[in-house]
């Protein structure tokens, strides 16, 4: 069995909906932000299901959301369904399963209740079959082509914070155990910020077989200006095809960096949900991740509320393929 690429049709999305005022500086906002995205997807016609906590926070979604919402109540602690839900697959004849891998709360810095969990109950209450595998691994450390190769940072998944009794290999073994992956691009560091060590999926993202898409610094005070010329070094050796799409800038306050990145779009059956943070550069990026998706259109919407939360649309969702 195989995970296949983003990009093939979808069952239904699982969104993750904002619970924890501790966690988040503006709760109320990073809601709404998040509903649009509910929203957005379920009016292109694709099947939303919102992941809510309790009965409050579901009545908080419930005002936000559309009829063409479904609400799903579990115990959960982060709504990032990337690194929490579970991951499934394919096999050759389209049957589906579910994999499940252990979570510790990124490196053991962000440890909440009910996040070992909700991967296995999501599974459940979909009627997935479920297999766990014993190694770290979060769903957002990995994005793949569809083709059995997966792309990764190295600072993400050869961090010993994560497997430390594994090395490069065992950890690709580990990868064409339990997901299909039979080829292993290896990216070296993530975005400044990013509590998550490098996820890949806000650095680089493929966007066809054998296509990268990277981003490119934009203005002279870039924090990762040298992350992005090292990643697009490396795709280019491993014989990838890249293109480029703008970053936005320098995004904080003093020497606090925040981790905003548009490689953070969440690509549905027929829109890709592009995060915008009030850069002079959101509308060039969303044009330019647009163009990446022939028969799909690209929409912006404003994510700065829940990159306060550290994510983005696609960390906080988790696709179903058909």
């Amino acid at each position: 069995m195989r995970m296949p690429a983003e990009w093939g049709e979808q069952e239904w999305l699982w969104i993750g909906f904002p619970h924890d005022p501790a966690e988040w500086p503006d709760l109320l906002a990073a809601q709404e932000q998040i509903a649009a995205f509910a929203n957005l997807v379920a009016e292109s016609g694709q099947d939303v299901r919102l992941v809510v906590r309790d009965a409050a926070n579901e009545a908080r979604a419930q005002a936000l959301v559309s009829a063409s919402v479904t609400c799903e109540r579990h115990e959960y602690g982060d709504i990032w369904l990337r690194d929490t839900g579970p991951l499934v697959v394919l096999d050759a004849t389209g049957r589906r399963a579910a994999r499940k891998f252990r979570f510790n709360g990124w490196g053991d810095k962000f440890v909440m209740a009910g996040d070992q969990a909700i991967g296995a109950a999501l599974a459940e209450q979909a009627g997935l079959a479920v297999q766990d595998f014993d190694f770290v691994l979060e769903g957002g450390a990995i994005d793949t082509d569809g083709t059995g190769l997966v792309g990764t940072t190295e600072q993400c998944l050869l961090n010993p914070n994560r497997n430390p009794s594994l090395g490069r290999e065992e950890i690709e073994a580990g990868l064409h155990d339990s997901l299909g992956f039979d080829r292993v691009l290896w990216l070296g560091e993530g975005l400044a910020g990013d509590h998550t060590d490098g996820h890949v999926d806000n650095l680089a993202r493929f966007v066809a077989p054998g296509v990268l898409a990277l981003p490119v610094a934009s203005g002279a005070d870039d924090p990762n200006a040298e992350v992005y010329a090292d990643a697009r070094a490396r795709a280019l050796a491993f014989g990838l095809q890249v293109r480029e799409v703008p970053s936005p800038g320098w995004m904080g306050e003093a020497d606090c960096v925040e981790p905003a990145s548009y490689m953070n779009f969440a690509i549905c059956n027929s829109v890709v949900v592009v995060p915008t943070y009030g850069s002079l550069m959101d509308e060039e990026a969303v044009a330019a991740i647009g163009g990446l998706f022939p028969g799909r259109t690209a929409m912006g919407l404003r994510a700065e509320a829940v990159l306060a939360g550290g994510g983005s649309f696609h960390c906080a969702s988790q696709h179903v393929p058909l």
